[in-house]
């Protein structure tokens, strides 16, 4: 079952692309027809592409490997940061600094000074600063904390890259594929497809449309993570249940074990006794033997008489 249909992509109006003027022409496959100037972008391939794409968004989740969400524009960033946060996956809505892919070092350090002030305020420094330094270090810590958006849970670059709006976004693109990082994006009939190695053909100026497809991702990376969470609890129980097996057998081993020395034991313990048995019996056998030459013995005979 397709997870998304031709009606539902309709009505939020994906198709609607921009003036024919504006066109790129690497986007002609993805155009169904124009009307009054406006190019109409081919739904069936949209919803064959959301497909796609959802499919390998789901894998890269289920793989435990994190995706960054990109959208900027005032249209996408409400919608991708609620959607996004419920997926636990990391996302910047405000503004792409220049080198958050390929600085990735540097941006880690603007992470560990914000875990520096973290800590400032629970070990008693900012108590020993004066009310001006507090408050610019505070107003530092909310700069970086929306620059970064929730970059700050990355601890190493994102497996995959989506992005809302390919030409505005044209420096988070450029990055990812300096890095060879898949890129994930909706273009629209003046982007160019061949950018992104998953594009989603629709309207990237529409809220609804943007929140139509952004929403048929995060159910896909969520599934993937459900999957998951089941594969390792199966993984869990499957070693409980060997290491159950393991212990039993372990048991058993011993148990037998335990037999055979107490086996040996009483084999030794008897021992002596057959000893002492098969001693006694040849001492008897030669007593028997004395005592019956001892009786054969002739009598002396008795002296003559004078």
């Amino acid at each position: 079952m397709s997870r998304i249909t031709h009606e539902e992509l309709l009505e939020a109006g994906v198709h609607f692309g921009h003036l024919k003027r504006k066109w790129n022409p690497s986007m002609a496959p993805y155009i169904f027809m124009e009307k009054n100037g406006i190019h109409i972008i081919d739904l069936h391939k949209t919803a064959v592409k959301i497909e796609e794409s959802a499919n390998a968004m789901k894998q890269i989740a289920k793989s435990g490997k994190k995706i960054l969400f990109v959208a900027t524009k005032k249209q996408a960033k409400g919608i991708v940061e609620q959607k996004v946060k419920n997926i636990n996956m990391p996302y910047v809505t405000e503004r792409w600094m220049g080198g958050m892919l390929t600085n990735f070092a540097t941006i880690r350090k603007a992470v560990r000074k914000m875990s520096t002030i973290d800590k400032m305020k629970t070990d008693g420094t900012f108590e020993t600063m004066s009310k001006k330094e507090r408050l610019m270090v505070l107003r530092k810590r909310e700069k970086l904390e929306r620059d970064l958006g929730s970059m700050a849970d990355l601890t190493r670059l994102p497996a995959a890259l989506f992005v809302v709006d390919i030409m505005s976004e044209h420096i988070a693109v450029a990055e990812a594929r300096k890095l060879n990082i898949p890129i994930f994006g909706i273009v629209d009939t003046n982007s160019d497809p061949k950018l992104v190695d998953f594009p989603i053909p629709a309207n990237d100026d529409a809220s609804k449309s943007i929140e139509v497809i952004v929403d048929v991702l995060a159910k896909a990376v969520q599934e993937g993570l459900e999957e998951r969470r089941k594969d390792r609890e199966k993984q869990v129980e499957e070693a409980k249940k060997k290491e159950e097996q393991a212990k039993a057998k372990a048991a058993e081993e011993k148990e037998k074990e335990e037999a055979k020395a107490a086996a040996k034991e009483e084999k030794e313990a008897k021992a002596p006794e057959e000893e002492k048995t098969a001693t006694n019996k040849p001492a008897t056998k030669k007593a028997s033997a004395a005592k019956a030459t001892a009786n054969k013995k002739p009598k002396e005979k008795e002296p003559a008489e004078a």
